[in-house]
Formats: C-alpha cells, structure tokens, sequence
C-alpha cells in the first residue's frame, strides 16, 4: 500500500446543499477510517481547506475513494503520493499491568 496526500480548497460560501451533504460526507469518512483506508481527515478552522491522508495500491484507487465522497463537486482535489508518513498516534496509551 502507498500514502497519498490530498489537498483540497472548499468553496467559501457554503450553499444549503453543501451543508445537507456533510453528515454522509462524515459518514462516509468515519466508514473509510474504520475499514484503514484513510489513515487522517483534517479540516481547516475556517473551514476553507481540507487535508487528507489516504492509503491506496495507486492513484486510481484514491481517486475511486475521493469520487464517492458526497462533497466532491464542491472539491477539486490535488493528490500527492507521500514518501513517508510519521505521526504520533492519538489513542490512549497500552496498559501495563504490574
């Protein structure tokens, strides 16, 4: 598997059909997160830009992902393959039974 890096502007007038679209677009994103296929999903404070960090066999695989997001309309997605991918992870420490 490779990572890829998308990078997406939003548009900045949020139109009502933009905002009925998010509760399946968080769906969706949480059903990908589950299955390992997007690994992080990040949205900018003014909600202006979105980042997000997908695993894929190719570019066409993210592709497929990206087309069946409900937003993509509203997203003109640029991808790029990463070479390395470090994060410090965000789940609770193992327990250590002493």
């Amino acid at each position: 598997m490779n990572l890829y890096m998308i990078t997406t502007k939003l548009p900045s007038a949020k139109t009502e059909d933009f905002v009925k679209l998010i509760p399946k677009q968080r769906a969706l994103v949480n059903k990908l997160m589950d299955e390992g296929k997007i690994m992080q999903y990040s949205l900018a404070m003014d909600r202006s830009f979105l980042w997000i960090t997908i695993s894929a066999v190719s570019e066409q695989e993210v592709m497929d992902i990206l087309s069946s997001f409900p937003l993509i309309h509203y997203m003109k997605p640029e991808v790029n393959e990463l070479a390395f991918y470090n994060s410090v992870s965000t789940e609770l420490p193992k327990l250590i039974m002493n």
